[in-house]
């Protein structure tokens, strides 16, 4: 069994598509696959579909949506006697989708991820910015982006897509370390026009075009950030932001100081 969801759901078993059309089916789907392996309680899936005002039929309809997953799986199986069954479990009080290693995205995602900083940690940066890269090419758009999402899905598309950017930083970050700084323009130059307010990408970029010999348009990208910051949120950028603009002015030696050594981040070597 194959399941994605980051970007549209997609699922198939055996090489055959066992994804269901119905909203509500797809949306529990969707959470036993991100709990795949655990036991989620009827009462969480009740309150992913219904919120806090289920039904009366609440659990005979849950249980119907649960049979119509069972039938997909068994017309992917063949209709092999008890095989849904054993992929997708009753246990007391929940069900458990029971999962191989790696057949979901998202926990592809997550282990790589912690294989990547696991690698930065013991400073091999060329192997973490690797793993990182794997870790971002599963990503196919937003998570979730086609699945109806009540309380529970609300909150894990949240933290995939918080988890998404953590990992984007940490990639760049391990790409400045390695002297790519050029190759990184393009790419930060669109990641803070995506993210206006998002101080840490923006202190990439400018320390990618500090690099380049472009000290100018690192200091447009510091107030460019600024006059977001004041106008939106009436704040000022943060006193790390701050420093790295003076170190971009007096030409600090210590923005080139992490290039492949070292450990921490770009951002942290300004922070007092």
């Amino acid at each position: 069994m194959r399941i994605s969801v980051l970007g549209s759901l997609e699922a198939e078993l055996e090489g055959v598509q066992i994804l269901p059309t119905a909203a509500k089916p797809r949306q529990i789907l969707a959470l036993l696959a991100i709990y795949a392996n655990q036991v989620l309680p009827v009462s969480a899936l009740m309150e992913e579909i219904w919120g806090d005002a289920p039904p009366r039929s609440a659990l005979t309809t849950l249980q119907t949506y649960i049979l119509q997953l069972r039938r997909c799986m068994e017309a992917a199986l063949d209709g092999e006697p008890g095989g849904s069954k054993e992929l997708l479990l009753t246990r007391h009080g929940g069900y458990l989708l029971h999962t191989e290693a790696g057949s979901v995205d998202a926990h592809e995602h997550d282990r790589l991820s912690t294989l990547g900083q696991r690698a930065f940690d013991r400073g091999d940066h060329r192997e973490a910015a690797e793993l990182f890269r794997e870790a971002l090419a599963l990503w196919r758009g937003p998570a979730l982006v086609d699945v109806r999402t009540g309380p529970l899905l609300e909150i894990e598309a949240m933290r995939l897509e918080e988890s998404r950017l953590g990992v984007l930083e940490r990639r760049i970050d391990v790409d400045l370390r390695l002297g790519r700084h050029g190759e990184l323009l393009t790419e930060l130059t669109a990641l803070a026009a995506r993210h206006p307010l998002h101080e840490g990408l923006h202190a990439q970029a400018m320390v990618a075009f500090y690099r380049a010999g472009r000290p100018s348009a690192a200091l447009d990208v510091f107030q460019n950030l600024r006059t977001r910051l004041v106008e939106e949120l009436g704040i000022e950028p943060s006193q790390r932001l701050q420093l790295l603009q003076r170190a971009v002015l007096g030409s600090d030696p210590a923005l080139d100081a992490d290039i492949d050594a070292g450990s921490g981040r770009v951002l942290d070597r300004f922070a007092r």
